[in-house]
């Protein structure tokens, strides 16, 4: 069952990067700025993005600097603590979102359109069980 789930992920990956690299992102940037359009106005820390992405990286500070410098996110400090720093998404970034949502979602219909709901409630179900062995 493992190299099942192996094999299936590294194929539906695989898709999944080249068409974030025809937008110039990485699953990682394109994850984390997911998860900062998610967060709303008030952004996210470095370490409640870490904890968020799907798969991690070694290194988000890395990863946001990239966002910044690509002009797709903000650093923004706290003013009640000085010491928390926020990451915000830009304008640029949540248009870049915008233009992947609809060509990543045709992907998903695509990649999984011949299981049907009732198959991949199951597979979602079985998914869950199998990272969380306690039941939690």
């Amino acid at each position: 069952a493992y190299l099942n789930i192996v094999r299936t992920a590294t194929r539906l990956s695989g898709e999944f990067e080249r068409l974030f690299k025809k937008y110039g992102l990485s699953c990682a940037a394109y994850n984390a700025l997911r998860i900062l359009r998610g967060s709303g106005p008030n952004g996210s820390t470095c370490n409640d993005i870490k904890a968020d992405l799907v798969a991690q990286v070694p290194d988000v500070t890395r990863l946001v600097d990239r966002l910044e410098r690509s002009g797709l996110a903000e650093r923004c400090r706290c003013q009640a603590d000085r010491r928390v720093v926020y990451v915000k998404i830009t304008r640029k970034g949540l248009d870049l979102l915008a233009k992947i949502d609809r060509p990543l979602l045709e992907m998903h219909r695509k990649q999984l359109a011949h299981m049907g709901e009732k198959r991949l409630g199951e597979l979602n179900r079985l998914l869950v069980q199998a990272r969380h062995p306690d039941g939690a």
